[in-house]
């Protein structure tokens, strides 16, 4: 979701991470903090969607993040081994620090607003001071893996990402150890992350208590890294074919909407279908600026939508216009803090190609 790569634009990527990520606004602002309690009955339906249905765009993230990756450590699959071991652990590092700084920022941001939450109101979804052992595994994303609360919403996501990034590093590095060339590493590459997808798919991702791991979500992410090879192939129609068939057999296995969400995502970004469309558009310029800044406002708009909820909870606790205006404050907040936070953090392309991977 990192806003800040420099690799060329492609609209159907830009659409996806700019819708996506103003649903997932959406989506927290109604189930966390009094105001849409309040509001709720202005657009009970709406509500009710966002609510529920809308969280399940967090799978075109999945899969788009996938797609971005495979440009730099697996363009295609007859060049599927772009990692070096020995850069693995810098390779690592760069793709930590290149989400945590914004999100370190984000997480201050969350625990100074919640403070001042508690302060003005007392609502069962405004967090409680955390212990330093928690505000730590929060730093490192660790902190689903050793049981503690998340101090904001969304930080899984930010370390499942990094979860899967290193695990294609590693998958790409490993491909380079073969020493394959042409065909014979294609056909590797092809086997092992397509058997990565179908296990992934068709066994992990139904076991929720694995939702910690990286497995868990390579179904979904590594249909991004498959949906770019397929746009490399001479034989467009026939790979994609193969693509929609791997998630049939998923959803044969235990139909989800998720991952039902998640292939037709790949195999649009595979198709390019209403590419040319999409970029032609009158809305373009204000997909690309949205998408250009989804990381940041993913990170922000919950501390933001914390401060606002409490201010209005407060002094207006039971005007229901005031609520549903709150709402949308917080929205357009949520916007301007991401601006923000992403020019604080917006840097020159390097042609180095370690930072280059780690910022897919």
């Amino acid at each position: 979701m990192s806003s800040r790569s420099r690799v060329s634009s492609v609209p159907l990527v830009d659409w996806g991470k700019a819708v996506a990520s103003q649903l997932i606004v959406l989506h927290h602002l109604v189930i966390y903090g009094p105001m849409a309690r309040e509001a709720d009955p202005l657009a009970p339906d709406v509500f009710a969607w966002l609510a529920d249905p809308a969280r399940l765009v967090v799978q075109l993230f999945l899969v788009i993040g996938g797609y971005l990756a495979a440009r730099s450590l697996m363009p295609e699959p007859a060049r599927a081994a772009q990692a070096r071991w020995q850069a693995l652990p810098e390779l690592a590092v760069t793709r930590y620090w290149r989400l945590a700084k914004p999100a370190l920022v984000a997480l201050a941001a969350a625990l100074l607003a919640a403070l001042v939450a508690r302060w003005l109101m007392d609502d069962p979804s405004t967090p409680p001071a955390p212990t330093w052992r928690q505000a730590l595994a929060n730093a490192l994303f660790l902190q689903d893996i050793v049981g503690e609360d998340a101090l904001t919403v969304g930080l899984w996501y930010v370390a499942i990402d990094l979860q899967l990034f290193v695990g294609l590093a590693v998958l790409s590095a490993g491909l380079r150890l073969t020493r394959l060339r042409d065909r014979a590493l294609a056909a590797v590459a092809v086997t092992l992350v397509g058997g990565l997808v179908v296990a992934s798919l068709c066994d992990f991702n139904r076991h929720a208590d694995l939702d910690m791991w990286a497995i868990y979500f390579f179904g979904s992410y590594g249909l991004g890294v498959l949906a770019h090879w397929v746009r490399q192939r001479r034989y467009r129609a026939g790979w994609l074919l193969a693509l929609a068939a791997v998630v049939g057999v998923a959803l044969w296995v235990d139909w989800r909407s998720r991952i039902a969400l998640a292939g037709a995502m790949a195999v649009w970004l595979g198709s390019g279908l209403g590419g040319r469309t999409l970029a032609a558009s009158a809305l373009m310029p204000l997909a690309r600026w949205l998408s250009g800044i989804s990381y940041e406002v993913f990170l922000m708009h919950y501390p933001v939508s914390l401060l606002v909820g409490a201010v209005v909870h407060n002094w207006w606790p039971d005007s229901l216009p005031i609520n549903f205006m709150g709402l949308m404050a917080a929205w357009g907040l949520s916007l301007m803090a991401g601006v923000g936070l992403n020019k604080l953090f917006s840097r020159p392309a390097t042609p180095r190609v370690v930072p280059a991977a780690a910022s897919a």
